[in-house]
């Protein structure tokens, strides 16, 4: 009998069973999906479909841009460079190895059983798994749940593999679209959209809504969508798809925006909606256990289900569908099951999106706070005025810090510029520890960085930053 069988080997899932295994209890974890030599394929959508290979290319996309259109500025002339785009998947399938057999080894290291097949649970101690030629049941004191998710299909542009694909086909062109459209303009949609602009398609962005990045604050939402058509990415927003026709080579897709109904023709699509739970015959009707109309387990905030002894974590779960997110709750799982009296803090979970320049956020915005009858204080600072952000030729974006009005406790930082993913952790870290803005412009930052944008944008809520003006007070 096991102790803890954790169903998944994405962020999740992986940490989960290490931190188990490292508590002293007996684990095994199980992936259902299979590398070329038919063994577990353990790292998820996360490291074999998702953010490593994506970021992969963000960064090859982007030094083959920076390569072609920035190399002049300093005074470093070249010719125009060629692009190998079976070298540059070739690089990113290294990387995705290389981490997914390091998980294998860590499995190992830290004695976590591998299971091999598709899970479902019979009841709260007892799991079966099936391959393609066993089924064999496992006992258990604790199940964990963390079989993430797959993008979501939509009839009116159903995947093909071909010439309409998803985030993971998406990944594997073998040659740069001359016209690429893409559905959503989310962090799936406008990543994506990233990679191919750099390396020369024409990238239409398709969102239904009538709001760009929603999730996001107001004016760096605004600065982003100038910003991003500015790089060539043609974001139309209140477009909605309703029909993607595959035509020998192109594929005809139409839309409605504003009562007219519009058509554009391109060599790929990418369908980038969203995504959905992996809990299809994952639960025996007889097990407890059920989902709600949108495919996610209900949890509390210690990521409990009904059924005692069944946990369940990341993308399975409420909350943003984030690595980071789902490895913590992973960890907190484990403890609670250990008898540690570990938690989460949801409220402080940064959210990225790997552009370039990057977008960052953590904590509230503006409107969250006006919403909630919240009295705040903000400051902000462009990247335009950073002496190290203007020597590496990064000088779009800004930084806002958000305080509460009384207290000048942080409430929210957010950024849109470079190393802003980095910048806004350091906010993480201060709204850890319950940092005022008072805190923060009081702190040293090393000169020159990119992160005296956080310090300044910190003494500017409350009118003391040094290289702006500020407002008056």
């Amino acid at each position: 009998m096991y102790d803890v069988i954790v169903i998944g080997s994405g962020p999740a899932g992986y940490v989960a069973a290490i931190r188990a295994s490292q508590l002293g209890l007996k684990t095994a974890c199980i992936e259902e999906s299979s590398n070329a030599n038919g063994a577990s394929q353990l790292g998820g959508t996360c490291l074999n479909v998702g953010c490593i290979p994506s970021k992969s290319l963000l960064d090859s996309s982007h030094r083959y841009s920076d390569a072609i259109n920035h190399f002049s500025d300093h005074g470093i002339e070249v010719n125009k460079p060629k692009l190998n785009i079976s070298k540059m998947m070739e690089r990113k399938d290294k990387i995705v190895s290389q981490l997914t057999m390091g998980i294998s080894g860590l499995f190992k290291a830290n004695k976590v059983t591998q299971i091999h097949g598709h899970a479902k649970i019979i009841d709260q101690n007892h799991v079966e798994v099936t391959s393609a030629d066993s089924s064999e049941v496992h006992e258990t004191k604790n199940i964990v749940i963390a079989s993430g998710s797959s993008p979501i299909n939509i009839s009116v542009a159903e995947i093909n593999n071909k010439n309409i694909v998803d985030s993971t086909g998406a990944l594997a062109f073998e040659s740069v679209p001359k016209k690429l459209g893409i559905i959503g303009s989310g962090v799936i949609g406008l990543e994506l959209g990233s990679v191919w602009s750099r390396l020369g398609s024409e990238v239409t962005v398709l969102e239904a809504m009538d709001e760009f990045l929603p999730m996001a604050d107001k004016r760096i939402a605004n600065d982003v969508l100038k910003e991003f058509n500015k790089q060539g990415l043609n974001i139309k927003l209140e477009c909605k798809v309703t029909s993607a026709l595959s035509e020998n080579k192109t594929v005809i897709v139409t839309y409605e925006n504003n009562g007219n109904h519009c058509e554009i023709k391109v060599d790929k699509l990418i369908v980038a909606v969203g995504r959905k739970p992996n809990t299809d015959n994952l639960l025996d009707k007889n097990c407890g256990l059920s989902v709600d109309d949108n495919g996610f387990i209900p949890v509390n905030d210690f990521c409990e289900t009904n059924v005692q002894n069944i946990w369940a974590v990341g993308d399975v779960v409420r909350g943003p569908m984030l690595a980071h997110k789902a490895s913590e709750e992973g960890i907190m799982v484990v403890e609670r099951i250990a008898g540690k009296h570990a938690e989460m803090a949801y409220d402080l979970v940064p959210s990225v999106i790997y552009t370039h320049p990057e977008v960052a956020w953590v904590g509230k915005t503006e409107e969250d706070l006006t919403e909630a009858g919240i009295e705040f204080k903000t400051g902000s600072f462009p990247f335009a005025a950073s002496g190290r952000a203007l020597t590496s030729g990064e000088g779009s974006g800004f930084i806002k810090v958000i305080a509460d009005k009384k207290t000048d406790t942080i409430l929210g930082v957010h950024a849109f510029g470079p190393s802003a993913a980095d910048i806004v952790q350091q906010g993480v870290i201060a709204m850890e520890f319950g940092a005022s803005a008072e805190d923060l412009g009081l702190t040293i930052f090393s000169h020159p960085t990119v992160s005296e944008a956080l310090h300044e944008a910190a003494m500017a809520v409350n009118g003391q930053a040094i290289h702006i003006g500020n407002k008056k007070k």
